[in-house]
């Protein structure tokens, strides 16, 4: 029997959830822990990008903002995300120390300003996510829609946690396969498909 659409979206609402309070869990110190075992994973794994897109982290996400620096002197420009409307594609704004960011409509700290860029590698936040390479986000499509709408699309680089790995996400036609999966146990470049 096939499922529907509704018990999907209910099964990943659910999901959803879950992967947070998992992530929230964390002590402080296994966080800071893992994600400094994710930045080095980062560092030593990737091919060095010219633009770097990462986001700041909300809800106890994995915190790759130390790889920044390391990149930048090395010549790497870095950028985040911005929301320009709902249910568009993100822009993405240069991002130094020094930039000024406010709280987007989620929360999220966002720049107030600047240019808008172009990243060749984005890193991907992961709710959840599975070894075929499909990620759980929080349901508003927008790094799916994205991904789709960059040309040339950028390396997607899937950064999370090893207690947020699933079996599977059961992906749906829109969601968009990763490159990359980044978690503490290691970094894996995904076949082509």
């Amino acid at each position: 029997m096939q499922e529907s659409n509704e018990d999907n979206t209910a099964w990943r609402r659910a999901l959803r959830r879950d992967m947070v309070a998992r992530r929230a869990a964390l002590s402080d110190a296994g966080h800071e822990a893992l994600s400094a075992r994710i930045v080095d994973h980062l560092l030593t794994a990737l091919p060095l990008p010219r633009i770097v897109a990462f986001c700041w982290p909300i809800k106890h996400e994995p915190d790759v903002r130390a790889a920044i620096p390391r990149w930048a002197a090395q010549g790497v420009s870095a950028a985040l995300p911005v929301v320009v409307r709902e249910g568009a594609p993100l822009a993405f704004r240069l991002w130094t120390p020094d930039t000024q960011l406010a709280a987007d409509r989620y929360g999220i700290p966002t720049p107030t300003a600047g240019e808008f860029v172009q990243p060749d590698m984005l890193l991907l936040p992961l709710n959840g996510f599975d070894a075929d390479g499909y990620r759980l986000g929080y349901g508003g499509g927008y790094f799916d829609r994205t991904l789709a709408a960059l040309s040339p699309r950028p390396l997607a680089v899937g950064v999370g946690f090893e207690i947020n790995r699933l079996p599977t996400i059961r992906p749906e036609a829109h969601d968009q396969r990763l490159d990359w999966l980044v978690t503490e146990a290691g970094a894996v470049r995904l076949p082509a498909v």
